[in-house]
């Protein structure tokens, strides 16, 4: 099962020993085999159980239990076989309220008292000590009772609140006032009747939202049902906050109320064509379906709870990992695998454990995956579900996912897409609604069309550093310092979250491109966050990006480290003198699919990525494949695998080959440094072609129908290379040198060394 149950509280474990172990003694009644099973009757917002049961003589006895302290506590009896409808108790626990119960039938209570009784009666109850009783309704229909629970945490007195739900289609709100008399009773405070004011009439439907304390109830219209909301505060009164016409048909159903307690008579009294309606907000489930419990009586009074109210059980609500796994392993269709990507990573939560788990599947499925790229969504869910939580809002500036659409088709599930008319929402002013309605305004009015970080402008950007010759000169200008600085931070941070040695040979170098990506990500992402979340402050902001970029570069390391121990790779620079193993090629595989997941949301690699994956290629591939590699950007040169390959290999006729493909792809800035460092006439010929590529640009702008001079002393029947030289003759004719920067390099070399590479590329 996907869904993991774990019980917090069973009234046949937790609540009936108890009961046994009372005693006669005990100033509550002896419990009796023969007695009614207890029964939960509600459950307050702080987690407290309240439950009834029969007593001897079939007294009706009410408890609370406390799943903090797992302890139960006796707070009234009743000495009539009554029937108790709902029940709810102060956050203070100095009032048992509303015990709301039925009474014997209509015929023994004229038999009894020769006058018609009520048969619902409402009380509110002091309980510390048992004392005064207070009625509030004694009618023939139906109550239901709740004490609001205040958001925030206040002094215990000296006012509680307490909604009453008539089925006579009303609600009301009573404040009850206490006093506390010889430092430890609490009474009421007058014995005049209890202020109350009227919440809502005439309602059909009606849902208690316990965690943000909000009633929502539908009051019908001769146009259209209009949907309120009503916000009760710890410290005020309430208002009606919402208001919204529904275009759906209420005629001719029953009463329907949605978490307000429970009352067992109801699963064996079936409500001809009930509402089934409800509303959903933030943190709240409002009725539950679980194939192992019981469907008709099942409710969830605050996130991640269930309530059995059948069975007299609650229970904590998870999400199986193990079982989660085994779904994600077995899948074969690309809805069900994204499904159980985002599902692990937003409710098992994002462990290193997990992680490793989801790495391991991503590198075994890496090509089965058709509708969306793992590795990206993977990457991209896994920083969502870490960074969001922590601050509000986020969830909105952040992308969840590297799909902009989805085709993919879900089995029995059919999506279409239609324009519908927003309704014409009334709000009515209220405490903190209108500071909330801005700021999600503020968010709105910036998403052109998305509100999410988008990497477009990063790539702009970044690509624009890079096409500029002398942006690496300039790394001290206060612009570019201030990204390297960012980058620096970044590479800080992450150096701080492993202090393991790692497998992975990354790191061990500086990467200008990656370092320059890494602090352009970590600029922007601060901009786009303090455009919208000013409120926050600018150190926080300055954390989250940078955990946020650290936690990306962190990912994709685990990945390349689950990749190194999956193969057995060593843990130390590779060789370039050696061929490649079938472990290798498939790790360049990997590193190819990583780069490529990268490139595709403009997201940095560690620094040394390169390096390690055209090391890789080196060793594993095919000259031709190498080469294609590179010209196709699959493969970045830099100035470590330039170096390392001078090293590493020797001058043999075939590493000569490689050596100089490698050269004359190599970008122009590493070219200079590198082929310094190389005593060997194919250098030669690289400094040589160089110069003569020099040559042809400065000639370009100049006269090109000049007679040519005949130089040579011996013509060879060449036609290209002619050419060249008569070329090469008129700019000495002009009196230019454009040598005069080069290792002593003239027009008789260049003559030779160009000759010897047009025959090496001819085969001759």
């Amino acid at each position: 099962m996907l869904l993991q149950l774990s019980a917090d509280f069973d009234l046949q474990s937790d609540v009936v020993p108890w009961l046994w172990a009372q005693g006669p003694a005990a100033a509550l009644d002896t419990f009796e085999k023969s007695a009614a099973k207890p029964y939960i009757v509600n459950v307050e917002r702080n987690g407290k159980i309240i439950y009834t049961w029969k007593g001897s003589g079939r007294n009706t006895c009410i408890g609370l239990y406390d799943p903090l302290n797992k302890q139960n506590e006796h707070l009234y009896t009743f000495e009539k076989d009554l029937h108790i409808i709902s029940c709810s108790i102060n956050n203070e626990k100095t009032l048992l309220v509303a015990v709301s119960f039925l009474q014997s039938t209509k015929e023994e209570r004229v038999n009894q008292l020769l006058q018609p009784v009520s048969k619902c009666l409402t009380l509110v109850i002091e309980i510390h000590p048992i004392n005064n009783v207070r009625v509030l309704k004694a009618v023939d229909t139906c109550i239901r009772v709740q004490f609001l629970y205040p958001v925030a945490n206040r002094n215990p007195f000296p006012e509680s609140h307490l909604l009453l739900i008539s089925e006579d289609k009303y609600i009301e709100q009573f404040h009850i006032h206490v006093v506390t008399e010889d430092h430890h009773k609490v009474v009421f405070q007058n014995s005049g009747q209890l202020p109350r004011d009227r919440v809502a009439d005439d309602l059909i439907w009606a849902q208690w939202d316990m965690i943000e304390q909000r009633l929502f109830y539908i009051v019908p219209k001769e146009s259209r049902n209009i949907l309120k909301c009503v916000q009760f505060y710890p410290d005020e009164n309430f208002n009606l906050i919402l208001e919204a016409p529904l275009d759906i048909s209420l005629r001719d159903i029953g009463l329907k109320f949605v978490n307000f307690g429970y009352d067992y008579s109801q699963d064996q009294e079936m409500e001809p064509r009930s509402l089934n309606l409800q509303v959903f907000t933030s943190k709240t489930g409002e009725d539950a379906r679980i194939n192992m419990l019981h469907k008709s009586s099942i409710q969830s009074p605050f996130k991640s709870a269930v309530w059995d109210c059948c069975s007299g059980r609650t229970f904590t609500v998870r999400i199986n990992e193990c079982s989660l796994m085994q779904f994600l392993w077995n899948s074969k269709l690309d809805s069900d695998r994204l499904a159980a990507l985002h599902c692990a990573l937003l409710h098992v939560r994002n462990t290193t454990d997990l992680e490793m788990q989801i790495i391991q599947w991503i590198s075994e499925n890496l090509s089965t995956c058709y509708t969306f790229d793992p590795l990206q969504e993977f990457i991209i869910a896994s920083l969502y579900w870490t960074v969001c939580p922590e601050t509000s809002k986020l969830d909105k500036l952040l992308p969840y996912t590297s799909l902009l659409y989805w085709n993919g088709i879900i089995p029995e599930i059919t999506c279409i897409t239609d324009i519908i008319s927003l309704p014409e929402l009334k709000v009515h002013n209220c405490k903190d609604f209108w500071e909330k309605l801005t700021l999600n305004l503020e968010c709105v009015k910036y998403a052109e069309p998305r509100l999410h970080y988008n990497n477009n402008v990063l790539r702009r950007e970044w690509y624009k550093l890079l096409s500029d010759k002398k942006a690496e000169e300039r790394r001290t200008t206060t612009y570019l310092r201030n990204i390297f600085e960012n980058a620096k931070k970044v590479l800080s941070n992450l150096a701080s979250w492993n202090l393991e040695e790692r497998l992975v040979p990354l790191f061990q170098e500086e990467d200008y491109q990656q370092q320059l990506l890494i602090g352009l990500m970590v600029a922007q992402l601060k901009d786009h966050l303090m455009r919208h979340l000013q409120y926050v402050g600018k150190m926080k902001i300055d954390q989250i990006v940078l955990d946020y970029v650290s936690k990306l570069l962190d990912l994709i390391c685990r990945i390349m480290e689950a990749v190194w121990r999956k193969y057995s790779l060593q843990s130390c620079v590779l060789c370039l003198d050696e061929r490649g193993s079938v472990a290798e090629f498939s790790a360049f595989h990997i590193m190819s699919r990583i780069l490529e997941a990268a490139n595709g949301m403009c997201m940095p690699l560690p620094p040394g990525f390169h390096t390690l994956h055209t090391g890789l290629g080196v060793r594993c591939l095919p000259l031709h494949t190498l080469l294609h590699y590179i010209d196709n950007g699959v493969l970045q040169l830099t100035e470590t695998c330039a170096i390392k390959l001078l090293k590493d290999l020797d001058n043999t006729e075939k590493n000569e080959k490689l050596k100089f493909s490698i050269f004359t792809r190599l970008p122009e800035a590493i070219g200079h440094k590198v082929t310094q460092l190389w005593n060997h006439p194919v250098n030669s010929n690289f400094i040589a072609r160089n110069s003569v590529k020099l040559l042809l640009d400065k000639l370009r702008n100049r006269q090109r129908n000049r007679p040519v001079v005949d130089r040579l002393s011996v013509h060879v029947e060449f036609l290209p290379l002619n050419y060249l030289v008569d070329m090469l003759a008129e700019v000495e004719d002009q009196g230019l040198n454009p040598f005069e920067e080069e290792d002593n390099v003239n027009a008789k070399f260049v003559e030779e060394t160009a000759l010897k590479h047009t025959m090496m590329l001819l085969g001759l």
